[in-house]
């Protein structure tokens, strides 16, 4: 099967008006940085580095697009701008970290992992608890039996939350109420879960940041937990960002793969954002994959990551 087999055509529709705003925002500044130039010279890669630093790319990440895009002028000699969204469009794809899952079907997973533990971090109001609700949602749909572990017992509301969600998506959700003990609900969780013969597990954490050691605990504590049920669980430990947050989105990145071994990430709202290029940013700094972007408020405005499909419509004027 050809490497966008499985990108349906709405998908496309759906993402290239979720990065609109972005789009509008990097295309216009560009078309201003490189008026009346017919080759690409300092001050165009001057005015590109500035473009990419306020689109949130990050300063690093900036940096080294300029530094590449200067050994391709240099090697070549005349580039001209008429190239430059071409030549950009190739450097930033080979700076997104590839999550495997370009050339396999939406929502896909190991088939040797069951029950398949997804731990989900992430501060409050990144949307972390709509983008569970979505995935359960999205992992339902291609027949996979899902329950959800409510382990954010710090606040009320997110409990509350979770079993909205659950009802809504017709998921059972394991809790035991606010303040309860998040790695005992995890425990019940995994241990309904093979009882049960369940798919996949997803269970929500606290988010909160004010002390890493604290947080750091607390998701050891769950891990530890769950692996008395499932040996190599979590599987998956996904770290939630906010998109428009922009470099706050990159330092929350920073803390939490400070306090615990994040291996995916899910941007979300990046249809209400000119700062989509945090997606960039975040992956090359990082070095992990964006697996989920969310591009809508629709249940399948949640996406599984194409980092070719990202790149294509991020360059589709």
């Amino acid at each position: 099967m050809g490497i966008f087999s499985f990108f349906s055509k709405e998908k496309k529709e759906s993402l290239n008006k979720g990065l609109f705003v972005t789009k509008q925002s990097f295309f216009s500044k560009l078309a201003n940085a490189i008026m009346g130039k017919a080759t690409v010279d300092d001050e165009v890669l001057e005015n590109l580095e500035e473009i990419l630093l306020t689109s949130d790319v990050g300063v690093d990440t900036s940096l080294r697009i300029i530094e590449r895009i200067k050994k391709r002028v240099a090697k070549e000699r005349r580039v001209e701008t008429s190239r430059l969204n071409e030549i950009l469009k190739e450097e930033i794809a080979e700076l997104l970290v590839s999550n495997g899952l370009e050339d396999k079907d939406d929502f896909w997973l190991p088939t040797d992992k069951k029950p398949y533990v997804i731990m989900v971090v992430g501060v409050n109001g990144v949307g972390k608890t709509t983008t569970i609700g979505k995935l359960a949602y999205q992992f339902k749909k291609s027949g996979k039996s899902v329950v959800i572990g409510a382990a954010d017992t710090f606040r009320a509301a997110a409990v509350d939350q979770i079993k909205i969600w659950g009802e809504r998506v017709g998921v059972p959700i394991v809790s035991q109420g606010m303040n309860a003990d998040p790695a005992s609900v995890a425990f019940d969780t995994l241990k309904s879960a093979v009882a049960k013969g369940m798919d996949i597990v997803i269970i929500d954490t606290a988010g909160r940041l004010h002390n890493k050691i604290n947080l750091m605990n607390e998701l050891t504590k769950i891990k530890n937990v769950m692996q008395k049920i499932v040996p190599d669980a979590p599987h998956e430990i996904l770290l939630v960002l906010d998109a428009s947050t922009g470099q706050n989105a990159i330092e929350q990145c920073k803390q939490f793969t400070a306090a615990t071994d994040v291996n995916t990430l899910a941007l979300t709202k990046l249809d209400g954002t000119a700062k989509g290029g945090v997606v960039i940013g975040i992956s090359d700094t990082f070095q992990i994959p964006v697996k989920y972007i969310g591009v809508g408020e629709k249940m399948e405005d949640l996406q599984v990551f194409n980092k070719n499909e990202f790149v294509d419509s991020l360059f589709k004027q």
